[in-house]
């Protein structure tokens, strides 16, 4: 992932040895918690192996939002920007490595760099992206059609992700969604 880092940004080929002590490598167990719900985010992190998963509490019931897997950057955008209590826990659904960088430290990089103020906007439309994407989805999609599209565009999810995880991204219970995998196979030829 520094090498990934370094490439995306040539100023950091240049300046490393000024930039690399920013980065804290962290390697994380399965359901560690690295920022709960609440809390202001002060992290922003980059995946290098594993997945995580943003999500919230809703009256004790935990809402999946969005997962994130090798190469992508994650952090509750709305608290790391305001320094504001985060409407997001993150946590790490599988053994994970990543590095995480202050968020003083990527202010600094923002205001110093324009290549780290673009990344960061894209990053930001992305999940923007992504967000409008499930909105509109959970309106005019049934959940098997949601389920069929999670197949088709984001099978690392299928594959990787518990299914009570899946079930709660959908907006489903886990036994509607066992339904669904079962009409969806048996239809199958």
């Amino acid at each position: 992932m520094l090498e990934k880092i370094k490439s995306d940004f040539p100023f950091f080929e240049k300046h490393w040895d000024e930039y690399e002590h920013m980065f804290k490598e962290e390697i994380i167990p399965a359901k560690k918690l690295l920022l709960s719900q609440g809390e202001i985010a002060k992290y922003v992190y980059f995946l290098d192996q594993g997945c995580l998963r943003l999500g919230f509490n809703d009256n004790n019931k935990e809402i999946t939002f969005q997962f994130f897997f090798e190469c992508q950057t994650v952090t509750s955008m709305e608290s790391f920007k305001s320094s504001s209590p985060s409407p997001f826990f993150l946590e790490s659904v599988e053994p994970s490595r990543l590095f995480s960088l202050r968020r003083e430290d990527a202010l600094m990089l923002y205001n110093k760099h324009e290549e780290f103020k673009d990344y960061l906007i894209d990053f930001l439309l992305s999940r923007v992206t992504n967000y409008i994407r499930l909105f509109l989805s959970r309106i005019k999609d049934t959940p098997e059609e949601r389920y069929l599209d999670l197949i088709r565009n984001h099978p690392e999810i299928v594959k990787r992700i518990p299914q009570h995880y899946i079930a709660s991204y959908l907006g489903i219970t886990p036994v509607s969604l066992s339904r669904i995998r079962n009409r969806i196979w048996s239809e199958r030829p």
